[in-house]
């Protein structure tokens, strides 16, 4: 069996706002935090660059500090939700093929796998930026399919968005919409799987 882990509110819940607060200089744009975000789906896309994206963060924020800093704040946003770790290293210890399957950044991305040791549980990963494409778009879907041979009836995906899984279930994934605060629901849905 294969399983799809989304990576945000899945294995790691996030809160952007300390992060971004904390890297303001004297004169922020006013509006500076809601511009960032609404600019981070193009970010994990894949449309810009990160010293694109840096400088727009840069000119937002009114931040004049070191790159390392920057990415250490923009790194800060994260907490493992333990439950879903314990999951996921015990699906992986029955030898099912486990996949990272996540919108995400190019600052993001390899801090997680490094911090977090992610490479140690999973098998492979789908990086949005990577592949030009982020869920709930079919191209995201249909690239992930083709890079690792996804068969969806053989396949479990677990993600947090209501849209994201939606999309899943029109491609045939069996596919759990997961509340990290309600763990026992995502457990009892596999058990009705027939397949922890």
């Amino acid at each position: 069996m294969t399983y799809l882990f989304d990576i945000g509110n899945v294995l790691l819940s996030f809160d952007f706002l300390p992060a971004l607060n904390s890297l303001k200089g004297e004169n922020p744009a006013p509006d500076a935090v809601d511009k960032i975000i609404h600019h981070k789906d193009a970010f994990e896309a894949g449309e810009f660059l990160l010293p694109e994206y840096t400088a727009l963060v840069r000119e937002l924020l009114d931040y004049s500090g070191s790159d390392h800093d920057l990415f250490t704040a923009w790194n800060s946003i994260f907490t493992p939700i333990q439950k879903t770790f314990k999951l996921a290293q015990s699906l992986k210890n029955q030898g099912h093929r486990l996949i990272l399957f996540s919108n995400i950044n190019p600052i993001h991305a390899p801090f997680c796998l490094r911090e977090y040791k992610l490479s140690e549980i999973f098998d492979h990963y789908v990086f949005s930026y990577e592949i030009n494409a982020i869920k709930p778009n079919d191209t995201f879907f249909i690239r992930a399919f083709e890079k690792f041979q996804i068969i969806p009836k053989d396949t479990i995906y677990i993600d947090d968005l209501p849209e994201n899984i939606a999309a899943g279930k029109r491609f045939g994934l069996r596919s759990f919409c997961y509340n990290y605060n309600k763990h026992d629901e995502l457990l009892l849905w596999l058990t009705s799987q027939e397949i922890q």
